[in-house]
């Protein structure tokens, strides 16, 4: 009887071991899993900074091919492939992503970048519209005023410029997209009085000191304003301006400039040179 009993205690004894052999295996795979998606995690975060815009791609792609179905896989190619300057395919992958049962607003706002970065702005417009009037986010008002712009509807592209503005705190590009704008629409003063801004909070920012330049040569101020720059951002703004008189018919000035830019530049100023020598020559011939 002691011996069944003693038996008995050992086969309870042996199963509730394996029992729990069982258990720890389970608790192990559970918690490498777990270190995995965290690695996982971790690593599609790396490629969406620093990586590679290629590399990333092809991350993003050979990590589809296992798991087809993952939406922030798609996501992280779409987001890779806009870095590598590839916004047709991004916009399809995007478009897929917009169509599944996981999509957000924010996907939306990204799908319309990537049209718009591709040239389609008709589909941007579509696609932003479907996007709600809560979503308040300084990109989706950013593309907004694109489109605006696009559409040449000025009192919308400003009303969207001007929320974008409050809604980061580095306006500087989108501060030097209005300029731009209001620059194409012959409004100069107004295009300088942005473009000065957007330097103010990005002085390394050499589009919009050019983009300064021009709306300044347009109103026939031939002198460069008091903004931070290199010796070779002297020269090419001088050359910039140089080039705005001479459309506008100061050729004299124009020639004065360009041989300014000549003389800042501390390397052979092939361009500015190559302008003068053109100049030089009309006149000769002329």
């Amino acid at each position: 009887m002691r011996h069944t009993i003693l038996v008995s205690l050992c086969l309870g004894g042996a199963v509730a071991l394996s029992g729990c052999q069982k258990s720890a295996d389970a608790d192990v795979e559970r918690a490498m899993s777990d270190v995995n998606v965290i690695d996982e995690t971790n690593l599609n975060d790396i490629m969406l900074t620093v990586g590679d815009p290629e590399e990333a791609v092809a991350y993003f792609q050979r990590a589809l091919k296992d798991k087809p179905d993952r939406v922030d896989l798609q996501r992280g190619l779409a987001k890779s492939l806009v870095r590598a300057k590839k916004p047709a395919e991004a916009a399809r992958v995007w478009a897929k992503i917009v169509a599944s049962a996981e999509v957000t607003d924010d996907d939306r706002v990204d799908h319309a970048d990537a049209l718009i970065r591709a040239g389609d702005w008709a589909k941007a417009e579509t696609v932003l519209n479907t996007i709600p009037p809560t979503v308040e986010t300084y990109k989706r008002y950013r593309l907004e005023a694109m489109v605006a712009d696009a559409n040449e509807e000025w009192k919308k592209a400003d009303s969207f410029y001007e929320i974008a503005v409050g809604l980061t705190t580095r306006p500087s590009g989108v501060l030097n997209n209005w300029g731009y704008s209001k620059l194409t629409r012959g409004d100069f003063p107004g295009a300088e009085k942005l473009f000065s801004e957007a330097i103010t909070y990005d002085k390394s920012l050499f589009t919009a000191k050019n983009n300064l330049v021009l709306a300044r040569g347009a109103q026939r101020k031939y002198d460069l304003p008091i903004i931070p720059m290199t010796q070779i951002e002297r020269a090419q703004l001088l050359h910039t301006l140089a080039l705005s008189a001479i459309k506008q018919g100061d050729v004299s000035t124009g020639k004065a400039l360009l041989k300014q830019a000549i003389d800042t530049h501390p390397q052979h100023f092939e361009a500015a040179v190559r302008a003068l020598r053109a100049l030089e020559d009309n006149v000769q011939n002329g």
